[in-house]
C-alpha cells in the first residue's frame, strides 16, 4: 500500500511538471540566430519550456504576419515591431531590446581579403571587385544608399547580385568564382565560416550601420505567460552574455 501511495505521488509530481511546461513559437529575424538559439536552449534547461523558432528577413516576417500566420513572440527591427503594434498583432508593453548587429564584408576561403579598414579602402575594394553580393532586406537597402553616398553606385550596379536573404548571399560567394565581395550581418557571416566563408571585417566605423532587434509578445499568443517570461529572459545578464558571444552587441 505504501508503494502504491509513493507511485501515485510520483505520478502527480511528474504530471504536474509536464502540465506546467509549454511550447512557445517565435518568429525571428535571422541576424540574431546564433545567439538566440543558445539563449533558447538556456531557457529550456532552466524552465523546461521549449522554444520553437522560425527565422526570416524582416520583410519575410512582415509578409507572413500579413498573411495571418501567428506565433507567440516576434523578434524584429523596431520599425517592424511598431508597425505590428499598430496592426494590433503585438503587445506594446514589455518589449525587450535583444541587441544590435553590424554589417560585415565576406569573401570565399582562399581569397586574399581586401583592405576595408577605411572608407577610401572600402571604395577601392568595391571598384576592384568582379561581383558585389548582398540581400534585398534592410541591409541591402542600407548598402544601396551607402554606395550612392560613396559615389560608386553606378560602377557597382552592373556587377551587383541581390538575393532575398543572407544565406543565399553567402552560398553564392562560397560557390562563386573571381573576386567577389559579400555583404551581410556579421552574425550571419560567422555562421557560414565553417562552410567556406571568411569574415574580412566590419564596415568602417564612419559608415557602419547597426540594426537593433526587439522582442515583443503577440496579442494572440497561445502561451502568453511563458512568452512574456521568455521575453523578460532575453534581457537578463545570462542572455546578454550569450548574445555578446555571438557578436550581438
Amino acid at each position: 500500500m505504501k508503494l502504491l501511495r509513493l507511485a501515485a505521488a510520483a505520478l502527480c509530481v511528474f504530471g504536474g511538471s509536464a502540465a506546467v511546461a509549454a511550447d512557445i513559437s517565435v518568429f525571428s529575424a535571422g541576424a540574431v540566430e546564433p545567439g538566440l538559439i543558445k539563449v533558447a536552449d538556456q531557457f529550456r534547461r532552466e524552465t523546461g519550456h521549449e522554444v520553437k523558432i522560425q527565422f526570416g528577413t524582416a520583410p519575410q516576417l512582415a509578409k507572413r504576419l500579413a498573411a495571418g500566420e501567428a506565433a507567440d513572440i516576434l523578434i524584429a527591427p523596431p520599425a517592424v515591431v511598431d508597425e505590428q503594434v499598430k496592426n494590433g498583432k503585438l503587445i506594446a508593453e514589455g518589449r525587450v531590446t535583444v541587441g544590435r548587429v553590424g554589417v560585415g564584408v565576406a569573401v570565399r576561403n582562399g581569397m586574399a581579403p581586401p583592405d576595408i579598414a577605411s572608407v577610401d579602402a572600402l571604395k577601392r575594394a568595391l571598384l576592384n571587385a568582379d561581383s558585389v553580393v548582398y540581400n534585398q532586406a534592410s541591409t541591402g537597402i542600407y548598402l544601396e544608399k551607402l554606395f550612392d553616398k560613396l559615389g560608386v553606385a553606378e560602377q557597382v550596379k552592373p556587377k551587383a547580385a541581390r538575393y532575398a536573404n543572407g544565406a543565399q548571399v553567402f552560398e553564392h560567394v562560397i560557390n562563386g568564382k573571381g573576386n567577389e565581395l559579400g555583404f551581410g550581418a556579421i552574425t550571419e557571416i560567422k555562421t557560414f565560416e565553417a562552410k567556406g566563408l571568411k569574415l574580412v571585417g566590419p564596415l568602417p566605423g564612419e559608415v557602419q550601420n547597426y540594426t537593433t532587434y526587439t522582442a515583443a509578445v503577440m496579442t494572440g499568443a497561445q502561451a502568453a505567460d511563458v512568452a512574456r517570461e521568455f521575453v523578460r529572459y532575453l534581457g537578463t545578464g545570462a542572455a546578454k552574455g550569450a548574445f555578446a558571444a555571438a557578436g550581438i552587441d
